[in-house]
């Protein structure tokens, strides 16, 4: 099968569902298929991969998300702040929360002046946990793409990073 770049894909899951569907309606464009179904196939094999550092240490990366942001930041925040630089919903900011103050991940504390307000910071363990896996995650990471040259890695992230900003323009800041 000739992908929408002219360069032949063959092999991959969401080739075999491309064919299916030109057999069915050859008259339908599938390349926007060919590249959302593929993000969305890598992002969930990245997800279920049992042998990431992230599974290995019990974390979900929308909570490690978490934990990073508040590492990053270097300071407190809000869970609204959170859910902003997570782009997530209070909702399962809140969640992810409960989960990583039940694990002494993180602790909560009410502002003074406002008792509807929460600030939450990293624990000890909190931070030795994101110190520590942060560069066996990172080195998971590069062990993955290890089969696409450095070229095509630079390309590839250009392109996401182009798209990433479309979508964000035009649906705003994704929820999840």
């Amino acid at each position: 099968m000739t992908a929408g770049n002219g360069r032949t894909v063959t092999g991959d899951t969401v080739a075999k569902v491309v064919g299916q569907w030109q057999t069915v309606h050859p008259d339908l464009d599938t390349g926007p298929m060919e590249i959302i179904g593929r993000v969305n196939r890598c992002a969930s094999l990245l997800q279920q991969a049992e042998d990431a550092p992230l599974r290995r240490a019990g974390l979900a990366r929308p909570e490690f998300d978490v934990l990073g942001t508040l590492r990053r930041t270097g300071h407190e925040l809000t869970p609204s702040e959170i859910a902003r630089e997570t782009f997530s919903s209070g909702a399962a900011v809140t969640k992810r929360l409960k989960l990583l103050t039940e694990r002494g991940l993180v602790e909560r504390r009410g502002d003074a002046r406002d008792r509807r307000v929460a600030h939450v910071r990293l624990t000890d363990a909190g931070r030795d946990l994101v110190d520590a896996i942060l560069p066996e995650q990172l080195a998971y990471e590069r062990a993955v793409l290890s089969g696409v040259e450095a070229d095509q890695q630079r390309d590839l992230a250009a392109l996401l990073g182009e798209l990433l900003i479309q979508l964000e323009g035009r649906l705003g800041a994704p929820r999840v």
